[in-house]
């Protein structure tokens, strides 16, 4: 994967760091430049009012102008190669104190590069699955890298209906629930989801990759992922255990 490479702007400008940013002003008499981590795959103006065009030879950066002054606000957004987008209020300004912004790697889009590149991996891991009514769901990978871990889930459809993914649940569950007690259980909250998590076509199947944030289970609890069909009958539950978890397989750094 290509990453983004320091360019030495040829208007001699000053260049400043911008963190993730809603805000951009722009002027008549000056270029703006934004330099994105990943190539420009789109880009899209609210309005005429802004001039923009790509670098021929630098295919991350966006060049950007105000054609009117005193314009009314409006927005811009860019669409990288790794699937984010970056979207910016646009307003004018007469005198601009920088010019040009380095755009950094969002986190999320980052999860979303690896979660998708682990969407056609092989099987490496087995024995976490449950099936009814011929549809069958399985843990087929845990993998982790940095502070998040994904986990690569395969639905099977056997039968000659389609099923409808009512929910995709993840949380930890007590091991043993006391019958005066009711059991504790903790939902976990995606950080990304990638593949189709909507239905599985008769006769078919789905590879879904889901990225939590790190953790590990106490030896009471396991982790549950639960799904569930929209109007039917065939629910599924899968439970890992932390000896599975702790086997995740390390992600390597992208390039």
């Amino acid at each position: 994967m290509k990453r983004f490479v320091c360019m030495i702007c040829v208007f001699g400008l000053l260049v400043s760091a911008m963190a993730q940013t809603s805000s951009l002003l722009i002027t008549t008499d000056k270029t703006t430049s934004l330099i994105f981590p990943f190539p420009i795959r789109h880009v899209d103006r609210g309005t005429k009012d802004v001039l923009v065009q790509q670098v021929k030879e630098a295919d991350n950066i966006l060049l950007v102008k105000a054609a009117s002054v005193k314009f009314p606000e409006t927005n811009l957004s860019v669409v990288t190669g790794d699937g984010s987008v970056y979207s910016f209020t646009v307003t004018y300004s007469g005198q601009l104190d920088n010019w040009v912004y380095h755009l950094p790697e969002m986190k999320k889009s980052t999860v979303a590069t690896y979660a998708n590149g682990i969407l056609d991996n092989h099987r490496t891991m087995r024995g976490i699955k449950d099936h009814k009514w011929d549809m069958e769901a399985s843990i087929n990978g845990i993998y982790i890298k940095d502070n998040v871990i994904y986990y690569q889930l395969l639905l099977c459809n056997h039968s000659t209906i389609d099923y409808d993914i009512d929910l995709l649940k993840f949380y930890i569950r007590d091991k043993k629930k006391s019958k005066r007690t009711a059991a504790q259980e903790n939902e976990l909250a995606p950080l990304h989801i990638s593949g189709n998590a909507r239905q599985v076509k008769a006769c078919d199947f789905s590879m879904i990759v889901v990225a939590l944030d790190k953790f590990t289970v106490p030896d009471a609890k396991y982790l549950a992922v639960q799904v569930m069909e929209k109007n039917g009958g065939r629910h599924l539950l899968l439970k890992v255990n932390n000896n599975k978890i702790i086997r995740a397989i390390p992600l390597p750094d992208l390039r």
